[in-house]
């Protein structure tokens, strides 16, 4: 599966990890449950499903772990239970999920994506729904606000509603599913842009391109210490869900891992790292005031390593030298970003991460723009050197001896 089909069918993080656990088992992975301890054999691959979430393995010859953790969900549209209805159109009631530029979800195609529970015997059955049709948010005339151009600020109970069905009500097109995460999302097909196709604008970029490069180079790397694929959901919305960063999913396997070593995790843990992956701010040609002006990346300078005094991100002096060194002797190149002193930081998972898995961190993404949009835009070539890196770092050997860090 190439990124783009990646993109354009990964609809919802279930969705998400469907096509992941695809990629997987073409590459010989093994599931794994989390009610049964499993044997664990050295060299073997493994991955393990939790709702919109995925950990996937190769248990290493050698102590330590390299951890790449990224993200299954991306701002979008959830429904709620009872539709809008007045008897001409049948309008779905939605609420937002995430941090969204919404007036970008109007007047483009929608797809209805989630998961449905319908009774199933004497039990419930849980699976993928994507609609056969699209839905839109149609936009006032000009004619009726002549002031929109003059910025435009959506009220997200009035203004977001989906056109959907006409007089159809929607139960019957699920059949009658008890309940249901159901999402309306962007169901544009990716493209490239510019001149020569060097631009790659597709929905989702934020964080798919982190979970499919992530993938790839588990899958093709050569390790010697335990690679890890952590594909989590709910980042978007602060990771306080089961299968987010917050819950146990990563830090469950990861004591498995070292259970199957006979190792004790926290032994483990300082000769590991944890790279944190999800998307950057590129330097914005219309806008460049907005960014630091010196730290400020440009789409085609590399992997983003990213830095915050407040903590939003995990990367320190110590980290962040260790995985330029990895970076360098491997040839991928790298930049650092900083925000604009003053200017709210967002979050990743790497932060909440650490609350359940003690670990060396570092952020790291590749440089993008129209972050939260339904369309975002990189560079084609850097996610190319973001799976370089990846797989460099998961090839990567190293033991910390006490104020030092030494190559093998």
């Amino acid at each position: 599966m190439e990124l783009t089909q990646f993109l354009a069918t990964s609809y919802t993080p279930y969705h998400a990890v469907k096509n992941a656990v695809s990629l997987l088992e073409k590459g010989g992975f093994v599931p794994l449950g989390e009610k049964e301890e499993t044997p664990l054999c050295e060299g073997g691959k493994y991955y393990l499903v939790r709702g919109g979430g995925l950990v996937a393995f190769r248990l290493g010859r050698e102590s330590g772990l390299r951890i790449v953790a990224s993200h299954t969900d991306s701002p979008c549209l959830k429904l709620k239970e009872s539709a809008l209805s007045d008897g001409t159109y049948t309008r779905l009631n939605i609420e937002t999920y995430g941090g969204g530029i919404w007036h970008t979800f109007y007047d483009r195609p929608l797809r209805l994506a989630g998961r449905t529970v319908r009774a199933s015997g004497e039990g419930l059955e849980v699976s993928l729904y994507e609609s056969p049709f699209r839905v839109v948010i149609p936009s006032l005339a000009i004619h009726q606000d002549r002031e929109v151009n003059k910025g435009f600020t959506p009220d997200l109970q009035r203004d977001l509603p989906l056109l959907a069905l006409g007089k159809k009500e929607l139960a019957p097109l699920l059949e009658n599913a008890l309940s249901y995460d159901l999402f309306a999302v962007p169901d544009e097909p990716p493209f490239y842009s510019g001149a020569d196709g060097e631009f790659l604008c597709s929905p989702r970029i934020d964080d798919l391109t982190g979970v499919y490069e992530s993938l790839v180079a588990l899958i093709n790397a050569d390790p010697s210490a335990t690679a890890v694929c952590a594909a989590l959901c709910g980042e978007e919305i602060g990771s306080r869900v089961e299968d987010g960063a917050g819950g146990d999913l990563l830090r469950n396997v990861l004591e498995r891992i070292c259970r199957a070593r006979g190792e004790r995790a926290e032994a483990v843990y300082p000769d590991s790292l944890l790279l944190s992956t999800d998307n950057a701010h590129a330097l914005h040609p219309n806008r460049p005031e907005v960014s630091d002006p010196a730290d400020r990346p440009v789409l085609g300078g590399g992997i983003v390593i990213k830095s915050h005094a407040d903590g939003a991100y995990t990367t320190n002096a110590v980290t962040s030298a260790l995985l330029k060194k990895i970076f360098g002797d491997a040839g991928v190149r790298y930049q650092s970003f900083y925000n604009r002193t003053g200017m709210r930081s967002g979050a990743t998972l790497g932060a909440i991460s650490l609350a359940q898995v003690c670990i060396p961190s570092v952020d790291i993404g590749i440089a993008q723009l129209a972050m939260h949009s339904a369309l975002e835009t990189v560079l084609k070539e850097d996610v190319g050197e973001l799976g370089r890196g990846l797989k460099a770092f998961f090839e990567s050997r190293f033991t910390r001896t006490g104020d030092k860090l030494l190559f093998r």
